[in-house]
C-alpha cells in the first residue's frame, strides 16, 4: 500500500502537507488540498485507522459487557448505549459473557491490552472490586449500584422499588409472597433479596426458604415456574418476579391450567416492556433504554478525566390486572 511519502511525491507537496490534509487540518490551501486528494485516488490509498488509533493512543473502541444479548432487559441497554456511541462516532465490541467469570476477564485483558478504550458492564458474575483492579487500564462503567466511591454507576433503586412492589402485594392483601430472580449473586439480586428479607420481617411474616426462587429468566421458565408454584405445599398468594419473561411464561400457563391471576396467584413483575403491556401484566418500570444512554455518557465523561459519578435513575409502579387492590374484590 502507498505511503505519504509517495502521495506527497505524486502531489508535489511536502509530506507535510499531506499529514494535513488526512487530519483535517484547515491551514491548508484548497489547491494543495485537491492535489493531495487526487493523488491518493490515483495510488488508490486507504487510510490505516489501526495506525491513527495507535499514534494517538486510543482505539475509539469500547466494550459492552454483558452475559447475553437474547433478552430483553440487556439488549435495551445496549439500545440506549449504541444510540449515543453512534451519535458519537464511536464504536464498539460485544463480551457476551454467559455470566462466564474467564470471559469476563477476557474483555478485561482486551481493555488491558488497548484493544478497547473501555468497558461498561451490564451485569457481571466477577466481584465489582476485581473488575476495578483493572481500571487503571481504562474507564469501567457499571449498570447497578456499587459502593465503590471511585468508579462510575448507573442503576435505578432497586432496593426502594422492590419495596414499593411489595407494599403494593401487601395492600392487595397478600402476607405470604415470593420472590423470584434469575439468580441470587448478582448485586441487583443481593439488594432485592435484603429488602425481600427486610419487608417480610416488618411484615411480621416469616419466609418459607422455597419463597426464595432463583434460576428463572426465559419465558419458558416461567412455565417451569407456574408448575412449581401448584407444587408448593405453603404455596405464596403473591409472587414478585423481577422479569417480564417469567411473568409472561407464568401467566400464559396459569391461563392454560384456567386458573386466574389476580387474586391468587397475584404476580408483579420488573421491567415493563410491551409484553407486560399486551398481557396486562402489573409491573415496576425500568427505564433501561436511559440507563443505557447515561451509561454511555458516564463512559464518556470518564473517559475526558471526569470525576466518577453515580446516577441513579426514576422508576414507577404500574398496576394491571395481575394485581388487583383490597377495595376492588
Amino acid at each position: 500500500m502507498p505511503n505519504i511519502r509517495e502521495i506527497a511525491k505524486r502531489a508535489g507537496v511536502s509530506v507535510t502537507t499531506v499529514s494535513r490534509v488526512l487530519n483535517h487540518h484547515p491551514y491548508v490551501k484548497e489547491e494543495k488540498r485537491e492535489r493531495v486528494l487526487n493523488a491518493m485516488k490515483e495510488l488508490k490509498y486507504t487510510r490505516n485507522i489501526q495506525a491513527v488509533h495507535l499514534a494517538k493512543g486510543y482505539s475509539n473502541m469500547f466494550g459492552i459487557v454483558l452475559p447475553t444479548i437474547d433478552h430483553s432487559y440487556f439488549s435495551g441497554l445496549v439500545t440506549g448505549i449504541a444510540e449515543k456511541a453512534q451519535a458519537c462516532g464511536m464504536h464498539f465490541a460485544l463480551f457476551q459473557t454467559g455470566y462466564d467469570p474467564l470471559k469476563e476477564k477476557e474483555a478485561l485483558m482486551s481493555l488491558n491490552e488497548r484493544r478497547v478504550d473501555g468497558l461498561i458492564f451490564c451485569s457481571n458474575a466477577l466481584s465489582d472490586r476485581d473488575i476495578l483492579k483493572w481500571q487503571e487500564s481504562g474507564p469501567i462503567i457499571f449498570c447497578h449500584p456499587t459502593p465503590h466511591d471511585d468508579c462510575s454507576a448507573v442503576s435505578i433503586a432497586h432496593d426502594q422499588a422492590l419495596k414499593e412492589g411489595l407494599h403494593h402485594l401487601a395492600a392487595c392483601g397478600h402476607e405470604r409472597i415470593a420472590i423470584v430472580l434469575a439468580r441470587t449473586e448478582g448485586a441487583n439480586s443481593q439488594t432485592r433479596l435484603q429488602a425481600y428479607q427486610d419487608m417480610m420481617q416488618s411484615l411480621g411474616q416469616d419466609i418459607d426458604e422455597k419463597w426464595i426462587i432463583e434460576g428463572k429468566l426465559t419465558l419458558f421458565d416461567g412455565k417451569q415456574l407456574f408448575t412449581e408454584w401448584q407444587g408448593m405445599k405453603n404455596r405464596p398468594t403473591a409472587l414478585l418476579i423481577t422479569n417480564d419473561n417469567v411473568s409472561a411464561g407464568f401467566l400464559l400457563e396459569a391461563q392454560r391450567h384456567h386458573i386466574k391471576v389476580g387474586e391468587s396467584p397475584a404476580i408483579l413483575s420488573f421491567q415493563n416492556e410491551q409484553l407486560s403491556e399486551a398481557l396486562g401484566i402489573s409491573s415496576i418500570e425500568i427505564p433501561l433504554k436511559q440507563m443505557g444512554q447515561e451509561a454511555f455518557d458516564l463512559y464518556d465523561r470518564a473517559l475526558k478525566g471526569d470525576a466518577p459519578e453515580k446516577r441513579v435513575l426514576p422508576f414507577r409502579l404500574i398496576e394491571r390486572a395481575t394485581t388487583v387492590l383490597q377495595n376492588n374484590r
